[in-house]
């Protein structure tokens, strides 16, 4: 068990990492195998956040020292926070594949993308459901959908090409 001290640094460590942080999400790591754990922080650390594990306890009185209006006490289990610099666009992708890629079937790839509790919006002052946030998981990456943009404007104009070299080739075998 840990002493006073133990927990007053621990809040003192939140709070530092709550200062930087636009995003806190909020994942259940029970049963998760300590090889897992590090690679979910890996992960984290790739994507410009950090994973923590602080007592729900402790976290609601980083929340009441803040001014956040936002109970932990909700979740069931134990919980850790990933304290994101960004939006929840940034660090739901990450989460969402790294928890999925714990599982070796289909089925326990879905049961481990569901550990993924929910968040909380710090500068909007909300909450972020959790099926929200599995949904934003789920969508591809930002680069990957600016090339798909890029690839619905490019077809009408290569089909217009298409048509405009096979309309030439006519008129050149029409005139042979």
């Amino acid at each position: 068990m840990k002493t006073k001290a133990q927990k007053t640094e621990d809040v003192k460590n939140a709070k530092a990492q709550l200062a930087k942080s636009k995003t806190l999400l909020f994942a259940d790591f029970a049963k998760m195998s300590a090889e897992d754990l590090r690679k979910l922080r890996r992960e984290m650390d790739k994507s410009g956040a950090k994973f923590a594990v602080v007592k729900k306890r402790l976290l609601n009185v980083l929340f009441k020292e803040e001014g956040i209006d936002y109970d932990a006490r909700g979740f069931d289990g134990q919980i850790g926070t990933i304290f994101a610099e960004g939006a929840i666009d940034t660090v739901s992708g990450p989460l969402y594949r790294t928890l999925q890629g714990f599982g070796t079937d289909a089925k326990t790839r879905e049961a481990e993308a569901q550990r993924i509790l929910g968040a909380y919006d710090l500068e909007a002052k909300a909450p972020i459901e959790r099926d929200l946030v599995m949904r934003v998981g789920t969508l591809p990456t930002r680069e990957v959908l600016l090339a798909q943009f890029l690839g619905m404007l490019a077809a009408p104009v290569r089909s217009f090409l298409y048509l405009l070299d096979q309309k030439s080739k006519q008129t050149v075998e029409a005139t042979n």
